[in-house]
C-alpha cells in the first residue's frame, strides 16, 4: 500500500513573509516559502494531504497594543513582556475595565504552565487584511497542487479568540472553556495521525511552529509516532531578537523534537 504523505505548514502570511509590507515580518520567511512551493510544484503528486494554518486575529487581542495601557493611557510598544506583577501592580493593566481579572488569571496561568509569557506584539495577521492571505508564491503552488491532484488544501484557523494567545495550530496557550476554538483541535490531530510520513514547516520557527510541533507530540502521545515526522530546516525561522534569543528557542525546540525521534531534511531533499 503506497504511504500515506502530508504537509503541514504554519502561517506561511504576508504580515510574517513580506519584508516590505508584513507588519510582523521574520527574516528570511519569504525564502522559506519560496523553498516549499518549489517543493510542492516539483513533488506535488507525492502529498496525499495539504494542511496550511492561519493566524487570525482581531485588533482588540491580548496580543496586541491595543487591549493593554499604563496610568498614563499609554498603550505597550511591540515586544512588552507583560508579566504576573505587571497587571497585578498596574503597570499595565486592560484598556476594557472588564477585561482585568480575566487577564490576570490568564498570565498567571501562563506562568503555572511553563507556557511562554505574554508579549505583545505588532497588530498583524488581522482578518480580512492583505497580511492574512497566504504569501502570492505559495498560494499559487497550492493551487496547482489542487488542480493537479483534485485535493482540497485544509486551511486551519486559529488565534480568533481576543483573551488568549493561540501560537499553537493545536490549541490556545491557555485554552478558553466557552470556545472550542481554542481547544484541542482533535480533527487535525486526527487528520495527521492517518499520516505515514508528516513533514511539517512554516513561520515562525521560535513560535507559531514550535508550539504547534510540541503540542502535536503531546497529543500523539507515543514517541514511537514521532518518527514519522519531519522538520524542515531551510523552510521555517525565528522572529528577530537583538540578542537572538528567538533563535536559541527555535535551536532548542529542533533539538528537542529530534532527541525525541522527529527527522530533519530540507525542501530540496524530502522525497527526493
Amino acid at each position: 500500500m503506497p504511504l500515506n504523505v502530508q504537509l503541514l505548514i504554519i502561517d506561511p502570511q504576508n504580515d510574517f513573509c513580506d519584508p516590505d509590507k508584513g507588519t510582523l515580518y521574520v527574516k528570511g520567511a519569504e525564502h522559506d516559502m519560496d523553498r516549499v512551493s518549489d517543493m510542492i510544484r516539483q513533488k506535488k503528486k507525492k502529498f496525499d494531504d495539504v494542511h496550511i494554518t492561519l493566524d487570525s486575529h482581531h485588533l482588540l487581542d491580548c496580543g496586541n497594543p491595543l487591549y493593554w495601557k499604563d496610568t498614563s493611557g499609554n498603550h505597550p510598544d511591540p515586544f512588552t513582556i507583560i508579566s504576573v506583577a505587571d497587571v497585578e501592580s498596574h503597570k499595565w493593566t486592560t484598556s476594557a475595565p472588564g477585561f482585568y481579572k480575566r487577564a490576570l488569571q490568564y498570565v498567571k496561568d501562563l506562568e503555572v504552565s511553563n507556557r511562554y509569557p505574554l508579549c505583545v506584539w505588532p497588530p498583524h495577521c488581522l482578518i480580512g487584511s492583505p497580511g492574512h492571505a497566504i504569501w502570492p508564491n505559495l498560494f499559487d503552488a497550492l493551487c496547482e497542487w489542487e488542480t493537479d491532484c483534485l485535493g482540497v488544501v485544509d486551511k486551519v484557523t486559529k488565534g480568533s479568540n481576543p483573551h488568549t494567545e493561540h501560537y499553537s495550530a493545536i490549541k490556545a496557550e491557555v485554552p478558553d472553556d466557552d470556545d472550542v476554538f481554542s481547544q484541542i483541535n482533535t480533527k487535525l490531530i486526527e487528520a495527521l495521525l492517518e499520516a505515514d510520513s508528516l513533514v511539517i514547516c512554516g513561520e515562525a520557527g521560535s513560535h507559531c511552529v514550535a508550539n504547534t510541533v510540541r503540542d502535536i507530540a503531546t497529543a500523539f502521545k507515543n514517541d514511537d509516532l514521532l518518527k514519522k515526522i519531519t522538520l524542515l530546516t531551510d523552510a521555517m525561522s525565528p522572529v528577530e531578537h537583538p540578542q537572538e534569543l528567538f533563535k536559541q528557542w527555535q535551536d532548542d525546540f529542533i533539538n528537542e523534537m529530534t532527541s525525541r525521534g522527529m527527522q530533519t531534511s530540507t525542501t530540496t531533499e524530502f522525497l527526493s
